[in-house]
């Protein structure tokens, strides 16, 4: 990663301790830590719209079948991953910066 990711990605606001802990983690290791933050906020919107989206009735092509279940659990997924894509509503960012802290504090 750069220093552009130095900043806190939840307010914008440089964050000098971010930044420095950002120094001690590899870009790999960065890269990583950030895909798995991700990976965690989909599975949270996952289990958002799955409760969102489970007493709705489907009147499409498929009626209310067993299998409407199944395909409004693969379209909430795609929308969780989707969302966490974007930015998410911000508990991946969170958990990033907690993450790449914890890996500085584990390297000094």
């Amino acid at each position: 990663m750069n220093t552009s990711s130095s900043m806190s990605l939840i307010n914008s606001r440089p964050d000098p301790v971010f930044a420095q802990a950002l120094e001690k983690v590899s870009p790999e290791n960065q890269a990583k830590t950030k895909a798995k933050a991700q990976d965690f906020e989909a599975v949270f919107l996952n289990a958002m719209f799955a409760q969102m989206t489970a007493g709705l009735k489907s009147e499409g092509p498929f009626g209310d079948t067993p299998s409407t279940g199944v395909w409004r659990s693969m379209m909430t997924d795609q929308y969780a991953r989707s969302f966490a894509q974007a930015g998410g509503i911000g508990i991946g960012d969170e958990v990033y910066r907690t993450l790449i802290m914890q890996q500085a504090n584990r390297a000094a």
